[in-house]
């Protein structure tokens, strides 16, 4: 998708610290983050959301970079989160995963 901007992020037509990255999934700091660490993982290949998500192992490589990257970075304490649609706070239609930590993290979040 061509006006994604995770889409460019993923084929690094846009420059981003990443943080993690493999064939499959990238993972980089959120430039608005909500706490010390906000992390996104995103898959490489363009889907939309959570509801358009139909390849298994692509969602085992989501969850398994959330792993590599809390294990890389040390963080033992974390927060995971997927917003799907925009009635539940999804930004970007390219689905990605938060972590989310670094302070006290309350439910329900505020």
């Amino acid at each position: 998708m061509t006006d994604c901007i995770f889409c460019k992020i993923a084929n690094k037509e846009i420059p981003s610290n990443l943080v993690y990255e493999n064939e499959s999934i990238a993972a980089f700091n959120d430039i608005n983050p909500c706490a010390p660490v906000h992390i996104l993982v995103i898959p490489k290949k363009h889907v939309e959301s959570l509801n358009e998500l139909e390849d298994k192992n692509l969602m085992a490589e989501l969850l398994s970079g959330v792993k590599e990257v809390t294990k890389k970075l040390g963080i033992k304490d974390y927060r995971t989160v997927i917003n799907t649609g925009k009635g539940a706070g999804q930004e970007v239609f390219h689905i990605h995963l938060h972590i989310i930590s670094g302070r006290p993290l309350n439910w329900p979040p505020g």
